[in-house]
């Protein structure tokens, strides 16, 4: 049982907020680019949008430190009672984007909202972790080069692929299900050897796919490795969703685990 929006926001040492005022706005577009360093062409958000989303029933809500701007998400109605939450970026390493997180389920259910569904990169461990292990959502379908080239400090010089991940928020809270139990135990068809991905003949109800274990150092040490991870991810992953697998976990060790209709 997850802890209540109120009580992960008095951890993390904040107050969230829905947001209404255009100097607030402004504050979102600020923490986003300290975050993100985008090139001014490729912001997260314009600041336009977020005044429609705004004022449209969207879900544009703040958490503050006092009051600093400490973590920020942006979120627009989209089709079967769901918010699309477009993105969220919050400070690292005190709860922040976990007690958004619970402040946007809380959102949606108070407005009889069925599901959050957001994108995040495959290759990103800690997001992977996070979305599927504490959160309980889950992937639904793999995209790939989504938003195209993205000139941002954490993201350039990389194809944009990314997971849909789907969030029902219309059940009591429920553990993240365990992978079928099988007559084996699961196999990997992709490893992270030494930092590198390396492919395995793997059969069974349950196949892993490894990660790299930061991506985003990768990309400024080893860009060459990096694209080969992208690669790989793409097939192996991406392979085993557009055939009906269905991503079901994520272990310690890093690795998705997908159970193979």
């Amino acid at each position: 049982m997850t802890i209540s929006a109120a009580e992960a926001a008095a951890r993390a040492g904040v107050v969230i907020r829905e947001l209404s005022e255009i100097d607030e706005f402004r504050q979102v577009n600020r923490l986003f680019d300290d975050i993100w360093h985008p090139d001014p062409r490729n912001v997260p958000v314009p600041l336009e949008l977020m005044i429609g989303f705004a004022h449209g029933g969207g879900y544009v809500a703040g958490a503050y430190d006092g009051g600093t701007l400490v973590g920020a998400s942006v979120g627009f109605l989209a089709a079967d009672r769901t918010l699309h939450s477009h993105v969220t970026g919050a400070a690292a390493g005190r709860g922040v984007g976990y007690a958004l997180k619970l402040h946007q389920r809380d959102w949606c259910r108070e407005r009889g909202l069925r599901r959050i569904t957001w994108t995040f990169d495959p290759l990103v461990r800690r997001n992977a972790r996070f979305n599927l292990v504490k959160l309980g959502a889950r992937p639904e379908e793999y995209l790939e080069d989504f938003y195209g080239t993205m000139a941002d400090a954490i993201n350039e010089g990389d194809a944009s692929d990314r997971l849909l991940a789907v969030w029902q928020v219309d059940e009591d809270d429920r553990p993240a299900a365990d992978a079928p139990a099988g007559d084996r135990p699961p196999r990997a068809l992709l490893a992270c050897e030494d930092g590198r991905p390396v492919f395995h003949l793997a059969g069974g109800e349950v196949v892993l796919v490894g990660t790299p274990p930061d991506i985003e150092e990768l990309r400024r040490t080893d860009p060459g490795t990096a694209a080969e991870w992208r690669a790989a991810v793409r097939t192996a992953l991406g392979g085993l969703m557009g055939a009906g697998g269905e991503v079901v976990g994520f272990t310690d060790r890093g690795e998705y685990e997908v159970w193979v209709h």
